[in-house]
């Protein structure tokens, strides 16, 4: 048989069954053109198992060769030390890499900045991570010196206390597909027992029960957050749940949320949701979690497990569970802490209450937290713990190692991703604590703050630029006084995204975008938090609004300006509201709008309102002394001959932003 009629038989080209014969034992040489009938017929019979055969050896040495140019990646890739703030141009001169890449990385994020313009350490971890460059903070600097405490300490406790505790869970993924409804799902329907009755509020963090186990599941307010996390040395969470639509498949912040987990070097499962959905295609996900991030599913020959799930619907939520306890076990040895050191934990929400001051909320990863305890944040004092609420809002005593509780009683409000210890620490005046460098716009409330006599406004900034963040920071904060507070909550670079609402909803504050988009699925969800945000592109726009905002918040106190009198002389009409009439300017002058008193025997009868001016028939503004004029009085129709009006004006002079 030729060899070109095999190869039509096989669906195959000539070539490639050349190429296949001495694999499958039969040599025949590249040369041949003819094959052995009973060579050619046994081939035929077995060509599905021996497609099957070669098929899955060429499937392993792409592999092998992938992973060897992964590792070669791994070895060679570039690291650089920066401060928490670093312009373009520098970061292009360490980093080696060409401007125009870091550019256009940072332009997909909703960041546009020129070479001599600043960006922060997470702007700058983010840009290196799609570019295949770790970015690591500078020691020194008030961040890096604490880079590792956390690490530290844990790994200095004495292994024979260390004790098994819950996995913490975090789920991230793009900001429609589902993370919410997931998390909601799951807090439903795997209450932990004796827990009757749905959630009084948020806190950031849950426990749930699956299969005897309790599991810790932390909804971080965005991606930015998470960032802060583990810039800040905090590693938040032992597995990541990645959740992907099935009817929209990878989007950038899928992306963003991958490399993210990778670079928190945490175990992953991928949750394909919504494929209830008439449009969900599970195969085509894959292939783009294949294609765009180079993860694998398991049922491909990978080792990444893919859920297939409906967070609507339910379905396949005990088996995405199950998988998160098939890795926490496997995962068990790094999964303890010592119950009965002095606790330590990571800030996951923060916010100020009208009612109790500074409010956070920590999750406890070493130790045990107690009601009493003194509590620091780099050796400084930040104040007792008064009380503790679990995430349903009920009081506790104590909170143990995996637990998620708010703190009440700081003296400070710290940042979300800063670790907290329990110590006496330090004890200064805490209104010049800065709880975080790495971000230069946050401020650190004191008691002083929850006065009510002071009336605040609660903002988030979000802009293009560092530079036009600053300015907008320093132009509001030039409207404070005594009254009234312009409160800057955080403010960051970027677009405007799911973690500025939850930021918001948490701390009541309005957001303000320059120069920045807000999607339309943020506007959504902005809607249903009932979240404001105003965007703007000229900054004196912006300070414009804070400042109609004040003036509706504060009174406003008026100063009188007296301009002079007239001598009626004559009533030419007088109506329901107003007279016409004419008279001499005796002293001063008089403007038109002006407030108008009528006195009478030296008694003031009645005011109101100049309306409108005339002299020799004309219109006029003013009319000065020594003058006859015509005028249209508002008010009370009292006037008579001989009565005398005096003009003045209201000045507004305090409180004036």
């Amino acid at each position: 048989m030729n060899i070109t009629e095999l190869a039509r038989i096989l669906k195959i080209t000539p070539q490639e069954l050349h190429d296949y014969l001495p694999q499958l034992g039969f040599d025949i040489g590249q040369k041949a053109i003819k094959i052995d009938s009973s060579i050619a017929n046994k081939i035929i019979r077995d060509w599905p198992r021996l497609k099957r055969e070669i098929d899955l050896k060429k499937k392993a040495e792409s592999e092998k060769k992938e992973t060897q140019t992964d590792t070669d990646k791994t070895s060679n890739k570039k690291t650089i030390t920066i401060s928490n703030y670093i312009n373009v141009r520098d970061f292009a001169t360490m980093s080696e890499l060409p401007v125009n890449s870091i550019l256009s990385v940072l332009m997909k994020n909703g960041i546009f900045v020129s070479l001599n313009e600043k960006i922060d350490f997470d702007t700058a971890w983010l840009v290196g991570s799609e570019l295949g460059l770790e970015v690591k903070q500078k020691q020194g600097d008030e961040e890096g010196e604490k880079v590792n405490k956390l690490k530290e300490i844990l790994s200095a406790e004495d292994k024979s206390d260390m004790k098994p505790r819950p996995p913490v869970i975090v789920v991230m993924g793009h900001v429609d597909h589902g993370k919410t409804k997931l998390l909601d799902t799951i807090r439903t329907a795997h209450v932990v027992e004796g827990e009757a009755g749905g959630i009084t509020q948020h806190i950031g963090a849950y426990q749930a029960k699956h299969k005897e186990q309790i599991l810790t599941f932390i909804d971080t307010p965005g991606h930015e957050a998470f960032t802060a996390m583990r810039s800040r040395g905090a590693k938040i969470a032992d597995v990541a749940i990645l959740v992907v639509a099935a009817d929209d498949g990878v989007k950038p912040q899928t992306v963003e949320a991958y490399r993210i987990i990778e670079a928190a070097q945490i175990p992953f499962i991928v949750a394909i949701n919504k494929i209830d959905k008439p449009e969900a295609n599970i195969e085509k996900t894959k292939q783009e979690l294949a294609n765009q991030l180079k993860v694998m599913p398991e049922d491909w020959g990978g080792k990444t497990v893919c859920v297939p799930i409906s967070a609507r619907d339910g379905i396949g939520i005990d088996d995405l569970l199950d998988m998160v306890l098939l890795i926490a076990e496997a995962e068990a040895e790094n999964i303890k802490s010592n119950p009965n050191a002095s606790a330590i934990g990571t800030i996951i929400e923060s916010h100020i209450d009208k009612g109790s001051g500074p409010v956070a909320t920590i999750l406890v990863q070493n130790g045990t937290l107690k009601i009493s305890d003194q509590l620091m944040f780099n050796n400084i004092n930040i104040g007792r713990v008064r009380n503790l609420k679990d995430y349903r809002g009920g009081a506790i005593n104590s909170a143990s190692p995996a637990t998620p509780v708010q703190i009440i009683g700081l003296k400070a409000m710290p940042e979300v991703g800063d670790i907290i210890e329990v110590g006496e620490g330090e004890k200064i005046k805490f209104k010049n604590i800065k709880s975080s460098a790495a971000s230069a716009s946050s401020q650190i409330a004191s008691v002083s703050d929850s006065d009510e006599n002071i009336k605040k406004i609660n903002v988030i900034i979000k802009s293009d630029v560092l530079g036009s963040a600053e300015a907008i920071e320093e132009s509001l904060i030039k409207l404070n006084s005594n009254e009234i507070k312009v409160k800057i909550i955080h403010k960051g670079l970027g677009n405007i995204s799911d973690g500025d609402i939850k930021r918001a909803e948490a701390s009541k504050s309005s957001i303000l975008g320059f120069n920045v988009k807000t999607p339309p699925n943020i506007q959504e969800l902005a809607r249903e938090r009932n979240v404001e945000i105003k965007t703007y592109n000229i900054i004196y726009d912006l300070i414009n609004d804070i400042k109609d905002q004040i003036k509706l918040l504060v009174k406003p106190v008026y100063k009188r300006v007296d301009l002079g009198e007239l001598k009626v002389l004559a009533i030419f009409k007088t109506e329901k509201n107003g007279q016409i009439i004419g008279g001499k300017i005796i002293s001063g002058k008089v403007e038109s709008r002006a407030s108008a008193e009528i006195i009478r025997n030296q008694v003031m009868i009645a005011n109101g309102k100049i309306a409108g001016l005339q002299s020799g028939k004309q219109e006029v503004k003013v009319v000065a002394e020594g003058q006859e004029c015509g005028m249209q009085y508002e008010g009370e129709p009292v006037i008579k001959v001989g009565d005398v009006l005096k003009f003045y004006n209201e000045i507004e002079i305090s409180n004036k932003p």
